[in-house]
């Protein structure tokens, strides 16, 4: 996914956000296909190795497509790393400071530039924290809001 650098949103759009945790394949894709999602972006840094049979990479790429002709990219820009990532799982580091280092890598890494919103636009973020609050992915939307401004962002 390549596009030319934005500084702003042509027009508003809609970025939505899921964790699979906590919901079964029925629900997962229920609530995909009632939102209209056209590209679902799986923002986790490994994709591979989640128990939910349905949320490694290969399945959930066919399932996706078949279930609701939903789109699939692991989108790694917008991942956390896995020191971040393992520090806060290790209680090295509390929420506000993994937030802290994800937003000053994400400042880093500068997705918004690489990203296009009409590609986003009716894509959902999606990583395995069943609730968004604490959750890197709604950090990543919140990110691109600002970065693109008249971005409206549902947690599904």
């Amino acid at each position: 996914m390549t596009g030319p650098d934005q500084d702003a949103t042509p027009g508003p759009i809609t970025i939505f956000t899921i964790g699979f945790t906590g919901h079964s394949a029925e629900e997962f894709f229920g609530k995909l296909e009632k939102a209209d999602v056209r590209t679902l972006f799986d923002v986790r840094l490994n994709n591979v190795s989640q128990l939910a049979g349905f949320a490694k990479r290969r399945d959930l790429e066919y399932f996706l497509r078949a279930i609701a002709d939903i789109g699939y990219v692991h989108e790694t820009d917008l991942a956390p790393t896995k020191e971040i990532l393992d520090g806060y799982k290790k209680k090295e580091i509390d929420w506000a400071e993994y937030e802290s280092r994800y937003r000053a890598l994400l400042t880093q890494r500068r997705p918004e530039r690489r990203l296009r919103s009409d590609e986003l636009d009716g894509g959902c973020l999606m990583c395995s924290e069943h609730e968004a609050e604490r959750c890197h992915r709604r950090l990543a939307a919140e990110y691109l809001r600002e970065a693109w401004g008249n971005v409206r962002i549902i947690h599904l």
